[in-house]
């Protein structure tokens, strides 16, 4: 185990080393100034990222949020909790793409795949207003999938780029991507236990 960790140690130094020699020949003042423009939170969201991928190996891992849905609760209860949470927030499901049910079309078991959409319109307008590029993270997904081992997850974009990783939102933009994100974190975490 320590040998690994001291592996991953040496490959995020040589990485660092590699974005240093990168800054310093591809003006170093330019990058930092702009740099200096981002959101406060924006260096620590990237490294958030980049330590995640340091960790699977994947990028795709490091852009998501899981939550493990716990095994007493059915997925139709998962489904209702987390529509009833969106609806308190007034969020609105806009979608539900059933991908693969439990049983094929020939009755053979295969895993569980299904993705729910989320939006508030309103929102969603005002940010599309500010740049057209947010409408291709729109709507909100939060995708439920059974696993190898029969486990059943909820699994929806981390947020925190989007929201820190330029710079920094109007205050009242801001205060409503927040809102987003913390009602779909609130519906997969009381989701996966059925409540609401």
């Amino acid at each position: 185990m320590n040998l690994l960790k001291n592996i991953l140690a040496f490959i995020g130094g040589a990485i660092v080393i590699g974005i240093i020699v990168a800054f310093v020949k591809f003006d170093l003042g330019d990058k930092m100034s702009k740099a200096s423009k981002l959101d406060p939170k924006a260096m620590g969201a990237y490294m958030n990222m980049f330590d995640a991928v340091l960790t699977t190996g994947r990028a795709t891992e490091a852009m998501v949020r899981k939550v493990k849905i716990d095994p007493d609760v059915s997925t139709e209860d998962v489904v209702e909790a987390m529509k009833s949470i969106a609806m308190d927030a007034n969020m609105i499901q806009v979608g539900d793409s059933h991908m693969a049910e439990e049983r094929d079309h020939n009755g053979k078991r295969q895993r569980y795949i299904r993705i729910l959409h989320y939006c508030s319109p309103s929102i969603a307008k005002q940010f599309i207003d500010y740049t057209e590029s947010f409408g291709a993270f729109m709507p909100c997904r939060i995708l439920i999938v059974e696993d190898d081992n029969g486990d059943r997850w909820l699994i929806t974009m981390a947020m925190e780029l989007m929201l820190f990783g330029g710079h920094t939102l109007p205050p009242e933009m801001m205060k409503k991507a927040e809102h987003v994100r913390d009602t779909m974190y609130k519906m997969m975490d009381l989701g996966a236990k059925g409540d609401f």
